[in-house]
Order: structure tokens, then C-alpha cells, then sequence
């Protein structure tokens, strides 16, 4: 029991600062208006050719794509009176690509926010195996663990944006298809590096803010909590001693 007691607790400390990463990429990733706030910063319309109605309409099926069970993209635009592809086949398959990784952070998610609430309502509230003392040190070493990632990945991007995004996609994707050619490929002209820079930036704002939250919640619950605790004792003692506390005969006359 003491090791499936501690294996909960492990999966809780690594779950939570998953689950503050994962939920915050799957909100940004879902979010059309951000997209279209990118499209009029980067002139996504005078890059690509096509109006920015159509962009925002892609951007649309972009998200749905993300969430639904096609297999391939196909999003129609029309361009000088043609009605033509908005992406080329290997824009396409690249596309087939990230809705996979996609789909694994939103699995990540799902999985991360169950055990972190199952950890809590099981253990916690339920069993009372964990104090909410002890959750509250398990929920700041959860977000100590996230420091070290998000430190590491800080690390890699002192060298340079560019170089630390050409090496997730080298880690992320096992094919090349992720290079392409903002001369002609529609998907990196609407998409360029600026946008996934702000992107990059907003996701790590979002999640150093809530895991401030987490910690100033524990960690004012752990000096709440102790100080309950030293003036039950110091009550108990009076008690043991034979002391009382002085009673209120109240105001003298």
C-alpha cells in the first residue's frame, strides 16, 4: 500500500506541471482569434495572395481539423478567380503530421487532468491517505519539476529562437516535410516564426502565472496551517498543566 500510495503521489507531482503546459498549449492552439491576430500582424493576405476573409475561414478549419477525425486537410480558397487549394501535398502531409502531435498533447491533457483530480478526490478528500498539508508540499514540488523542464527549454532558446525551434521539429517530426519555403508555401507565409515566437512566449506567461498561483495557494496554506497547528499545541499544553485561559469577568466598573 505505502508503494502504490507513493506511485500516486509520484504521477501527481508529474501530472501537475504537465497538466499547466498542456492545457494552455491546447487553448492557444484552439483559439481562432489568435490566429487571426497573427494574420494582420505578419500580413499573412499580402504574403500568400489570398484575402484575409478566406485566412480567417482557414483558420477556422485549421482548429476543427485539430479536433475532428479527417485524415488530410483541405481547405479551398479562391485566388485571381481561381478556386484552388489554400496548401500544396507536402504542406498537407506535414499538416497530417502536427494534428498527430496535436492530438498527443490533448491526450496528454485529458490524462494529466484526470490523475490530478483523481489524486486529489481519491487520496485527499476520500481515503484521507494525504493531508491536504501534504498535497500542498506534493503540489510545489510538482511545480518545482515544471521549473526544471521549463528551465531546460529555457536553456536551449538562450542560443537563439531559430536554432531551439529548428531542433523541436528535428525531435518532434521524423521526416523533413517541416521545411518549407516561404517563397511559395502557403503554410509557413501565414505561419511564419514571429508568430510561433509570440505563441512560444504567451504559452510560457500563461504558465509561470498559474503555477505562481499554485504556489502562493500552497505555500499560504502550509503557513495557515501551521500556525493552527502551534496554537493547538500551545492550547493542549495549557491544558496538560492544568492552566486556563483567563476568562473575561468584563468590563470594570
Amino acid at each position: 500500500m505505502k508503494i502504490l500510495a507513493r506511485l500516486a503521489a509520484g504521477c501527481y507531482i508529474v501530472a501537475l506541471p504537465i497538466l499547466l503546459i498542456t492545457s494552455n498549449i491546447r487553448f492557444l492552439t484552439s483559439d481562432v482569434s489568435f490566429y487571426r491576430h497573427g494574420f494582420r500582424d505578419y500580413d499573412a493576405d499580402a504574403a500568400t495572395g489570398v484575402a484575409m476573409p478566406q485566412l480567417d475561414s482557414a483558420a477556422a478549419q485549421i482548429v476543427n481539423y485539430f479536433h475532428n477525425s479527417d485524415d488530410q486537410l483541405h481547405v479551398l480558397v479562391t485566388i485571381n478567380g481561381n478556386e484552388q487549394s489554400l496548401f500544396n501535398q507536402r504542406e498537407t502531409e506535414h499538416m497530417h503530421d502536427v494534428k498527430s502531435l496535436m492530438r498527443l498533447v490533448f491526450h496528454l491533457n485529458t490524462l494529466s487532468l484526470i490523475i490530478v483530480i483523481g489524486y486529489i478526490a481519491l487520496a485527499v478528500l476520500w481515503s484521507r491517505e494525504r493531508t491536504l498539508r501534504a498535497l500542498a508540499w506534493q503540489s510545489l514540488a510538482g511545480i518545482g519539476l515544471g521549473i526544471v523542464v521549463v528551465g531546460v527549454i529555457g536553456g536551449f532558446a538562450l542560443t537563439g529562437f531559430d536554432a531551439a525551434w529548428t531542433r523541436f521539429h528535428e525531435i518532434a517530426f521524423r521526416n523533413n516535410l517541416w521545411q518549407l519555403d516561404p517563397a511559395t508555401d502557403h503554410l509557413i507565409q501565414m505561419f511564419p516564426e514571429p508568430f510561433w515566437r509570440e505563441a512560444t512566449t504567451i504559452v510560457g506567461a500563461m504558465t509561470i502565472g498559474e503555477a505562481l498561483l499554485v504556489v502562493v495557494a500552497a505555500a499560504a496554506y502550509l503557513v495557515f496551517a501551521r500556525e493552527t497547528v502551534v496554537d493547538a499545541s500551545v492550547r493542549l499544553g495549557r491544558e496538560v498543566s492544568g492552566q486556563r485561559e483567563p476568562e473575561s469577568t468584563g468590563p470594570v466598573r
